[in-house]
């Protein structure tokens, strides 16, 4: 980076990142765990897992609110030779960090439902919902304060970690319009030429 700027991430952009891959893994883990019977029989797991679906996601949009907010809030302003990274790159980055994880979750959900039939699925697929809520609530953040939250490329640990772990030290902030992620880290619609 020139002249002292930093490499930047989006915090939505991180944050979503895992919501797809947990949500499909967990629908497919669901899907194929429900054909064997299991030991608790098909009803109770998918009871079970239905359970765990809205646990696991309230669990996961909710959890370090707190500390998103006090980081958004005192979030320093990006100076003009920070570089700010592509929403792809970031999404890539993310999964690329987290593919053994992903694989593995998806393995032990598949296994699982040896015992509880598409109980392990459905945890996976409410992971992936909660870090959609959380993706979400960021944006509605973004909107109303009128910025955008980023973090330092390199406080993100190898694995692409989160940006609320012990090591972020604090946001920076963009007007609404950089990047090239909507609010919310969604891909931003342009509009259509007439």
């Amino acid at each position: 980076m020139a002249r002292g700027g930093q490499g930047l991430a989006r915090v939505a952009v991180v944050v979503r990142a895992g919501a797809a891959p947990l949500w499909w893994l967990g629908v497919l883990a669901a899907s194929i765990g429900v054909l064997p019977p299991g030991l608790t029989g098909r009803r109770i797991g998918v009871i079970a897992g239905a359970a765990l679906f809205i646990v696991a996601a309230a669990v996961v949009a909710y959890t370090r609110r707190k500390r998103y907010t006090a980081f958004a809030r005192g979030a320093a302003r990006a100076g003009k030779h920070d570089v700010l990274q592509d929403r792809a790159v970031t999404v890539r980055n993310w999964r690329r960090g987290h593919r053994w994880s992903l694989l593995l979750a998806f393995l032990a959900a598949l296994a699982s439902a040896f015992a509880a039939p598409a109980a392990g699925g459905m945890l996976l697929a409410g992971c992936g919902t909660g870090l959609f809520v959380k993706a979400t609530w960021l944006g509605r953040r973004e909107r109303a304060e009128g910025a955008l939250v980023w973090v330092r490329v390199d406080w993100l640990d190898k694995r692409g970690g989160g940006p609320a772990r012990k090591a972020v030290k604090v946001y920076r902030s963009t007007g609404i319009a950089a990047g090239d992620a909507a609010p919310g880290g969604a891909r931003r619609r342009t509009a259509a030429l007439v």
